[in-house]
């Protein structure tokens, strides 16, 4: 094993408060997104990975992995030989009920970052989602866990076996072309995948809320034949309406 092979990183990560968890359950991918911009944040999906388990929706802290371009001198070549030398099986090391494993794998298409093992271990210890800019091994059995499943796609191979190597554990990471930090919060549905900052989760949970009850209030309307010009989105016109039925709602 070259000297020049990072050492292997240990440290857990720093998860969100539960009650900001929680809040987000109640927001989709694609209204966090949205809000996100208004808060400043131009794009928060992570891009690549799309949802391979329909109906599955996820929120958590992210555990993250690194992987960069494979580099023969600083591959271990005893890796096999002892799996505790295996650096991408650290990452799951750290599960904690409720997390999701966030993987840069650099959109390698035939490097299959996980396998049904691990993803069983991970499963097991709590863990809810898994994102990946990459692919996974055994994708017959990993789709029967209960997790839910963002990659690119499948592949035979196991990671050793092409261009990319595990690199550093609970590190910040570029997945999709995403900045995602180690307890950055995952919101992952149907439409995709999106990193909330935890410094504006609070804000994003409360003008996330007031938009999801007009879109109630909207789709209400138009399932009515209400106008689309008057009520997506909510026109000023229909401002004292909309408030008259959130009132009844309470």
């Amino acid at each position: 094993m070259s000297d020049q092979r990072p050492p292997v990183v240990t440290e857990d990560i720093s998860r969100p408060p539960a009650h900001l968890i929680e809040g987000l359950k109640y927001i989709g991918s694609a209204t966090a997104s949205a809000e996100l911009s208004k808060l400043g944040i131009r794009d928060a999906q992570i891009r690549g990975p799309v949802a391979l388990t329909p109906g599955a929706s996820v929120v958590g802290p992210a555990l993250t992995l690194q992987c960069m371009p494979r580099r023969e001198d600083m591959i271990d070549p005893d890796e096999y030989v002892d799996p505790q030398r295996q650096l991408h099986r650290h990452v799951l090391f750290h599960t904690q009920p409720g997390d999701v494993v966030v993987v840069d794998a650099r959109g390698d298409m035939g490097s299959g970052v996980f396998g049904e093992m691990m993803l069983t271990y991970f499963q097991g210890r709590g863990g809810i989602g898994v994102v990946i800019d990459g692919c996974i091994r055994d994708f017959g059995h990993a789709r029967t866990l209960d997790l839910g499943l963002w990659l690119r796609g499948a592949t035979p191979n196991f990671h050793t076996q092409t261009n990319i190597m595990p690199f550093a554990v609970n590190q910040p990471i570029a997945c999709g072309g995403t900045l995602v930090m180690p307890g950055d919060i995952i919101v992952a549905d149907d439409d995709g995948a999106v990193n909330v900052p935890v410094a504006l989760a609070e804000e994003l949970i409360r003008t996330a809320g007031e938009h999801a009850d007009w879109e109630v209030f909207s789709r209400m309307k138009l399932a009515e034949g209400g106008d689309l010009r008057k009520y997506y989105p909510l026109r000023e016109d229909a401002r004292e309406e909309y408030e008259a039925w959130r009132r009844s709602q309470e």
